[in-house]
């Protein structure tokens, strides 16, 4: 019995001391000290022993098993000790540099470009009384289509190539999905507008990308007319370009609206005298909006004998690129934070 608690020691020790890793010393400390360890189980069958042998290898035993916790509480010490200098050695900080010179080599973040027009329209609009609402980017068919007078064989969803999920849902296509969500939480009159990302299931070149960025309006009060969108453009317009800016509609189909519109603004940068950026017709072509139609009223629980609206749906993307004569769509999501830092 002596022999073998002497060479649990000697087999013990050796293994501490060509240990690396704290994980290694835990694993001998419940080899050999743990509730079924080697030296524990020794311990334990000291009963069977006579009184002569039990007095001499419990002594050992207890000699041992102090000889051990020493032996792991140093090597325990030696290798947290080391490992704390190698992260200094790593991760020092020289706190005497000149912090005026650190400030100076550091690179600040820029705010993406569609961001930056995000906000100032969200302000703008805002200012107007406008709520701003969100929702979310996977759709269902309802939300995107149907509750906005789409229903499934309507040729417009032949427009919108769409992200379809194995659920039979989708990627919202226009975050005119968000209207619908908000008229069914909020009571008239209201004014609501909705920035997002949208999808769309196409062949990107340098004027169409499979995900890009919209802001949604829509204004629900009684006796809405005409005359109440055409006025939110302009001040948008004015406060994005910080100048004024003049409008023009002309008659076009959206399935949502009645009557629909297309808006265009005169050029801000030849003055709507006629360029190269506006094809020589002194206007850009903007962005579909109208008056929303009784049936899109009726679908978000609103009574279009009472209430009328507008709504707008402007393309975030293609407005920065007529505001810096970007002439590719795909710069945005490209992830060159040298185009990013033009801005």
């Amino acid at each position: 019995m002596e022999q073998k608690l002497n060479s649990i020691r000697e087999e013990t020790l050796d293994s501490i001391k060509s240990s690396s890793k704290l994980d290694e010393l835990e694993e001998i400390r419940v080899r050999v000290l743990g509730r079924k360890g080697l030296l524990t189980q020794i311990l334990r069958t000291l009963g069977e022993l006579s009184p002569e042998q039990r007095t001499t290898v419990g002594k050992l035993s207890n000699e041992i098993k102090k000889t051990i916790e020493d032996a792991l509480d140093f090597k325990i010490n030696e290798l947290e000790t080391s490992s704390f200098g190698e992260i200094v050695l790593s991760e020092w900080i020289d706190v005497t540099l000149d912090p005026e010179l650190s400030i100076r080599e550091r690179k600040a973040g820029y705010i993406h470009p569609i961001a930056k027009t995000q906000y100032e329209i969200e302000k703008i609009l805002t200012s107007m009384g406008f709520q701003i609402l969100d929702g979310p980017e996977p759709e269902t068919e309802y939300y995107n289509f149907e509750a906005l007078n789409i229903p499934k064989f309507h040729p417009a969803r032949d427009m919108q190539d769409t992200f379809w999920t194995e659920d039979n849902n989708l990627l919202r296509t226009h975050t005119s999905a968000i209207q619908i969500r908000g008229m069914e939480k909020m009571t008239p009159p209201f004014r609501i507008m909705a920035p997002g990302r949208v999808f769309r299931y196409e062949a990107t070149d340098a004027s169409h990308e499979h995900t890009f960025y919209q802001v949604e309006g829509m204004m629900v009060d009684k006796d809405i007319s005409v005359a109440h969108l055409i006025y939110v453009m302009e001040e948008v317009l004015s406060g994005v370009f910080k100048r004024d800016v003049k409008v023009r509609l002309r008659p076009a189909y959206y399935p949502f609206v009645e009557p629909g519109f297309d808006l265009d603004f005169n050029c801000q940068i030849c003055g709507g005298k006629g360029c190269r950026v506006c094809k020589h017709s002194g206007w850009i072509e903007f962005l579909g909006c109208g008056l929303v139609h009784p049936n899109v009223l009726r679908a978000g629980g609103i009574d279009p004998d009472i209430w009328s609206g507008f709504a707008f749906g402007m393309g975030l993307n293609r407005l920065i690129m007529m505001q810096a004569e970007i002439n590719d769509i795909r710069h945005f999501m490209s992830g060159d934070i040298r185009f990013v830092q033009q801005f």
